[in-house]
């Protein structure tokens, strides 16, 4: 006989998130050597219709590599992307702050491994500040971070999924697919989707699709109890 689940079933008013308010979002790997966070990221700017500044501190391109130029063009991404690598954290976030600050940007993106000093909670609140006083939304992703408190808005953890069906040839890799875990977020519930990347899709924001992860998902993964407040 079957055994049904006892686990509640997702609450009905997890929606997708919507439209790319200009704030601060943090994108944290769900497992160590896991890039996930990158691609997800991109994919929630394939839309973009200006340029992106990409930065990076050493320790994360060594951990989880460049950009590659044929690839963003395959995964449908046409603004010009600005990549500027840095030696410490310091510097990635002032040059995250200083491109938040330029109204030619669509969005900023800093890649930060770890939990250095200097990514505290006031140097967060800084750029959470930046992104909404100049209407440009940052994105921090945050490879190898133990869980440390961050102002930002939004807080994401994601990992990856075998990918979707090849439509040509089923034995090959389909569109990338990830598990989006919105842990924590200011203003809106928490919430976990099957995110799936399709750009072949006509407009770039029906590309990524959202849906609804099962409720026997885990949620709480670290124990914390999720409230509204951005704080981590």
């Amino acid at each position: 006989m079957k055994r049904l689940s006892r686990r509640a079933p997702p609450p009905a008013n997890r929606e997708a998130p919507g439209a790319e308010a200009a704030v601060l979002r943090d994108a944290l790997s769900a497992g160590a050597l896991d890039i996930s966070a990158t691609g997800f990221v991109l994919a929630r700017l394939a839309g973009a219709d200006r340029s992106i500044l990409w930065v990076q501190d050493r320790l994360s391109r060594q951990e989880n590599g460049g950009l590659y130029g044929i690839g963003l063009t395959q995964l449908g991404l046409k603004a010009p992307v600005l990549q500027v690598t840095v030696n410490h954290p310091r510097d990635a976030l002032w040059a995250m702050e200083q491109g938040a600050g330029c109204a030619g940007l669509s969005a900023v993106v800093g890649e930060i491994h770890g939990a250095p000093a200097v990514l505290d909670f006031t140097a967060t609140k800084r750029l959470a500040l930046r992104a909404e006083r100049a209407n440009v939304p940052i994105w921090l992703i945050r490879s190898g971070d133990p869980g440390t408190l961050s102002a930002a808005r939004e807080r994401w953890r994601i990992g990856a999924l075998p990918s979707g069906v090849n439509p040509h040839d089923a034995r090959a890799p389909g569109p990338p697919r990830w598990t989006a875990e919105l842990f924590r977020a200011r203003g809106r519930p928490p919430g976990a989707w099957v995110a799936e990347y399709d750009p072949r899709a006509a407009r770039s924001t029906d590309r990524l699709g959202l849906v609804p992860a099962s409720g026997d998902a885990a949620l709480a993964q670290d124990g914390q109890p999720r409230a509204d407040a951005a704080g981590g």
